[in-house]
């Protein structure tokens, strides 16, 4: 094979080390980053937490300092003077004579030293530090102070570990029986037993199979004595499809209830909890660090980052200084590479900064009525229109836009959220999804319950409006927005 050289032309990107970690950076969500600071100073020893407040000298102007002597004279003085006092006013509040029936707290107050004299700074440690009870711990607490056998205990441990977060058992009573071990001579209807005594557990119709039965396990705890009880349960037992369909006209007619009598039964049951195991183990609230503060200043909105959201950092000037240029060793080369690595980090972290300020800046100038008027007056906005303002590739847009939170007086949003497409209106312009969605919750909040809106009859007053939408767009708007068909939200008023 014969051998020759060749001249190529050709482009490649390579990312640099610092470039990656910019990139890296720019992506993280607000924990995220404040994990990765962490870990950088957990392995960098030339960074540092910067304190806000140093110590100040002491000023010209100050009082004396006072010496040893003079302070335990004054001390002793004002001790005395104080303990006199106190004595004299404790003893002027004794009364003569105390009832035979009261109780020397009754009088007194406590002056312990464990007692604050301040609620606000009370201190509830079990409160605060205590894990939170599950649905399981209050059932299984429940079994503790039950009597039963054995055997009954451990079809109701099996039976407690089969039911969800919202109080259903999502077992079937015959899988149960086969899934348990060392069962051998159990029949089903024992375990149907153990099964009704659970459901008495606290909270009402829990351990329900389905949402039929956990119903009637809450109705069947009511007193007897109840108004429409008896028919709100057999609105339940055989009737609960039509209810889920709202068909009343044929409800009524089935249940031979009169519209008022309809209406008290549906209000009580209502009254009910469809899902029980949640009043004993709530959803655990997730809460929002907003990256950007939106304020409306002299009538402008101006934009600033949240400084909390990530600690101040500076590189250590002891240890920067014991680096030397000319010195090879290993331990210089390791200050020098950590020194390095700090100043990039560093770099890195303020073009995030400056990237995600000028990035939701420019959102806020785009989105000016929304800021002013709500979701109806939200523009149509892509990431091109972003990238093109700013001078970044559309990627970098999606990047800082991504798990970024925003600060508004209307609430807290992501910024992808200002985000939309668009729809064209008839006199030529555009009107965002976002806007349009808010209209259609405009129009089911203020439609009649007995006859509400259909997909049909919203796409028609839309384009009263001059906003050409089909049908099928509206009912993929709505199913995004949770809000069921016309013939789920019709009720009785």
């Amino acid at each position: 094979m014969k051998q020759s050289l060749q001249l190529k032309l050709g482009q490649q990107l390579t990312m640099t080390p610092q470039l990656q970690q910019a990139i890296k950076l720019l992506q993280l969500s607000t924990l995220d980053l404040q994990q990765e600071i962490q870990t950088i100073l957990e392995s960098n020893p030339m960074l540092e937490l910067s304190e806000e407040h140093e110590d100040a000298p002491p000023s010209a102007d100050a009082e004396p300092v006072s010496t040893p002597e003079s302070d335990s004279d004054s001390n002793s003085e004002r001790l005395t003077a104080s303990t006199d006092g106190e004595e004299q006013s404790w003893q002027d509040d004794i009364p003569e004579d105390l009832p035979v029936d009261t109780h020397w707290d009754d009088i007194y107050q406590s002056s312990g030293s464990g007692s604050s004299a301040n609620p606000d700074h009370d201190f509830d440690f079990d409160s605060r530090n205590s894990v939170a009870e599950s649905l399981q711990d209050h059932l299984l607490w429940q079994l503790n102070l039950t009597r039963m056998s054995d055997v009954d205990r451990l079809i109701a441990t099996a039976i407690i570990d089969a039911i969800d977060a919202k109080g259903r058992l999502t077992v079937a009573p015959e899988e149960l029986l086969e899934g348990m071990p060392g069962t051998e001579g159990i029949e089903l209807d024992e375990v149907m037993a153990v099964l009704h005594r659970i459901q008495q557990f606290d909270p009402p119709g829990i351990a329900g199979r389905d949402l039929r039965e956990c119903l009637l396990i809450q109705l069947r705890q009511l007193p007897p004595a109840t108004p429409w009880l008896q028919e709100a349960m057999l609105v339940v037992d055989r009737h609960l499809a039509l209810l889920g369909s709202r068909d009343f006209n044929q409800l009524m007619r089935r249940t031979r209830l009169k519209e008022g009598e309809l209406r008290e039964v549906l209000l009580l049951i209502q009254s009910l909890d469809p899902s029980p195991g949640e009043s004993i183990a709530p959803p655990t609230a997730e809460y929002v660090v907003p990256d950007v503060f939106v304020r409306q200043v002299r009538g402008r909105w101006t934009v600033e980052l949240n400084p909390d959201i990530a600690p101040r950092l500076r590189i250590n000037n002891d240890y920067a200084a014991l680096v030397r240029r000319a010195d090879s060793s290993a331990d210089n080369a390791f200050l020098r590479d950590n020194l390095q690595e700090a100043r990039w980090f560093l770099k890195s972290l303020q073009s995030r900064n400056e990237t995600l300020l000028k990035v939701a800046t420019e959102i806020v100038e785009h989105q000016r009525g929304f800021f002013k008027y709500g979701e109806e007056a939200m523009k149509p906005l892509v990431l091109h229109d972003i990238a093109e303002a700013v001078g970044m590739h559309e990627s970098t847009i999606s990047r800082v836009t991504t798990q970024k939170y925003m600060h508004t007086p209307r609430g807290i949003f992501e910024l992808k959220y200002f985000f939309s497409s668009h729809v064209a209106t008839e006199s030529g312009g555009e009107c965002s999804s976002t806007a349009i969605r808010a209209l259609i919750r405009k129009l089911i909040a203020a439609e009649n319950p007995r006859k509400p809106l259909s997909d049909a009859k919203i796409t028609e007053l839309l384009a009263e409006q001059g906003i050409v939408v089909a049908r099928r767009t509206i009912a993929k708007y709505r199913e995004a927005m949770v809000i069921p068909p016309s013939n789920e939200r019709k009720r009785l008023v």
